[in-house]
């Protein structure tokens, strides 16, 4: 029994690993590596893993579509789990937050995240959890923004990102295991 499913957004390839996009597959990345988990079996049309945290088991998700179809993997391992979407717990980028800033929610819109609004509309509702981090948004107004996110990040920003990823990590633990409030007064 699955009492938890962990999303973790991004886009599937190598020319997306270590994008803007991708700070929620470098999350994955991260508690892979802190908890020995592989999420390396394709299901749901995500790749998958199985860890405990906090006591509870949780399904890992990196969905393999693109991000604008985030919300399909989500639908079928949850509806397959029957995991009510306050137990979906997703970590996102977000171009609104300055590098490194973290933003913890129980619910709300997309704030124009297509990955978001995907989920949103394949569960139903945007009431589900949802931990996203600041990537900071192009300082030019020329600049287009699908080229900022998919861009990578800089030797300088690489580092913040990092540190983000891990205090997301950490951030998701403390939502699975004390809550979304207790999770805001500590991370946001």
């Amino acid at each position: 029994m699955i009492d938890w499913l962990l999303v973790c957004l991004g886009n599937p390839g190598r020319e997306y690993e270590n994008t803007r996009h991708n700070i929620g597959f470098m999350a994955a990345e991260e508690l892979s590596r802190r908890e020995g988990v592989k999420i390396n079996k394709l299901r749901y049309r995500a790749l998958t893993g199985e860890v405990r945290l906090a006591g509870q088991r949780v399904l890992v998700l990196k969905p393999q579509t693109y991000m604008n179809l985030s919300g399909e993997a989500v639908k079928l391992a949850g509806g397959f789990h029957k995991i009510p979407p306050d137990r979906v717990l997703v970590i996102s980028d977000d171009v609104a937050l300055p590098l490194g800033k973290l933003r913890i929610r129980a619910g709300g819109s997309a704030g124009g995240h297509n990955g978001l609004k995907n989920i949103i509309a394949h569960l139903g509702t945007d009431q589900f959890p949802r931990i996203r981090v600041g990537v900071g948004a192009p300082e030019h107004p020329d600049f287009e923004m699908i080229d900022w996110v998919i861009g990578k990040f800089s030797q300088q920003e690489k580092k913040l990102a990092e540190e983000a990823v891990g205090r997301a990590v950490d951030a998701a633990l403390c939502v699975m295991e004390r809550g979304v409030q207790e999770a805001q007064n500590r991370f946001n």
